[in-house]
C-alpha cells in the first residue's frame, strides 16, 4: 500500500467521509479570474478579509514553507434530528459544536498518523482559518464539483460537508478532478428568495441570508428582511432544494449532535433568552460568531415580518 493510500485509510478511520490529494501550486486561469471578479464586484460585502492576502489565497505555497501537496478532506454534518419547522431556523452546520475545532483536531490526528509511517513529513492543517480557496482544492483533489449554488457537491453524498486541508511537505500520488456538473438544473438559482445567486457559482453576499444573519455586523438590509421567512441563523435553501442532496445521510459525529436546549429554542424562548443562557447553550458553538446582539437583531427582523409565536 502506498503512503497516499495509507493517508486516505487513516482519514476514513478518523471519520472523514472523503479524502483526496492534489499538488500544491498557484491558482491560475479561470478560477483566478472568477475570484478576482467576485472581489471587484464587491460580492464579498463587508467581508474585507476576503479581499486581503490575495497572493496567498491564490498560492498555498506562500502559506507554509516547503508545502508540496494538499490533502483535502470532507466531514458530513447533515443532521438526523431537525428543528421543529415552527422554530426560528438555524443552518444545519450550526447545530452542534464549532466545526473549526472538530475538523482541525481530526486533521492534527491525521498528521500524527502520517508521521508514524514517515517521520520526515511536516504539515499544517487548515479549516476555514486562513486565506485558502477550500472548494477549489477539494475539486482539484477529486472530492466533487462546484454546484451552481457555489457549494462543493460530492457525488452520491450531496453538499452537507465541512471541508479541511492538510498541507504537507511531501510529494504524493495525486487524484484527478471529476468531470461532473449540475447540467441544466437551475433549482437553487430559482429557489433563492433574495436572488443571491447572480450567476452559476457566483454568490452576491450582500443579498445572501447567510451573510446577513451571520457575517454582517450591522443592521440586516431592509430589502432582505421580508424574504427571510423564519431563517434565523444562516440559510440552507439552496442546499435543501438541490437534487444531489437526496443522497444526504445523517452524520455520525457526536460533536455535531444538537443539545436538547438548542432544539427547544422556539420564538418565545429566543425572545426571552438571557446572556447567561446564550453562553451556556452556545458554548463551543459556531453560532457565537454572530454574538448575542446578532441573534437578538435577527429575531427582531423575523418579528418585524409578523411571524407569530406558535
Amino acid at each position: 500500500m502506498t503512503i497516499s493510500e495509507q493517508i486516505k485509510e487513516f482519514a476514513y478511520s478518523l471519520g472523514f467521509d472523503a479524502c483526496g490529494i492534489c499538488r500544491a501550486e498557484e491558482v491560475t486561469g479561470t478560477e483566478q479570474q472568477m475570484f478576482n471578479n467576485w472581489i471587484e464586484n464587491s460580492y464579498n460585502a463587508n467581508m474585507t478579509y476576503m479581499a486581503a492576502n490575495q497572493e496567498k489565497r491564490l498560492n498555498p505555497t506562500l502559506l507554509t514553507d516547503g508545502v508540496k501537496s494538499v490533502i483535502s478532506v470532507a466531514l458530513n454534518y447533515y443532521p438526523e434530528e431537525k428543528q421543529p419547522v415552527s422554530h426560528p431556523q438555524f443552518a444545519y452546520y450550526a447545530y452542534g459544536k464549532d466545526y473549526h475545532d472538530v475538523v482541525k483536531l481530526k486533521l492534527q490526528q491525521l498528521l500524527a498518523l502520517i508521521q508514524t509511517i514517515d517521520p520526515t513529513v511536516t504539515g499544517r492543517p487548515f479549516v476555514d482559518t486562513a486565506p485558502i480557496l477550500e472548494r477549489y482544492w477539494a475539486v482539484k483533489a477529486g472530492l466533487g464539483f462546484i454546484g451552481k449554488n457555489s457549494m462543493l457537491i460530492i457525488p452520491q453524498k450531496g453538499s452537507y460537508f465541512f471541508l479541511g486541508e492538510l498541507m504537507v511537505n511531501k510529494e504524493l500520488d495525486y487524484d484527478t478532478p471529476l468531470n461532473l456538473s449540475c447540467g441544466n438544473c437551475t433549482r437553487c438559482i430559482e429557489a433563492c428568495p433574495t436572488k443571491a445567486i447572480v450567476a452559476p457559482m457566483v454568490i452576491d453576499a450582500n443579498k445572501c441570508i447567510s451573510y446577513q444573519t451571520i457575517e454582517n455586523k450591522g443592521s440586516i438590509a431592509s430589502e432582505i428582511v421580508p424574504k427571510m421567512s423564519n431563517r434565523f441563523y444562516g440559510c440552507d435553501i439552496c442546499q435543501q432544494i438541490c437534487p444531489w442532496n437526496r443522497y444526504a445521510r445523517s452524520h455520525s459525529t457526536e460533536e455535531f449532535k444538537p443539545s436538547s436546549a438548542f432544539m427547544d429554542l422556539s420564538f418565545e424562548k429566543l425572545d426571552n433568552l438571557t446572556v447567561e443562557e446564550y453562553q451556556r447553550i452556545f458554548k463551543g458553538s459556531a453560532v457565537k460568531r454572530a454574538k448575542f446582539s446578532g441573534l437578538k437583531r435577527n429575531l427582531e427582523a423575523l418579528k418585524s415580518t409578523k411571524i407569530q409565536y406558535e
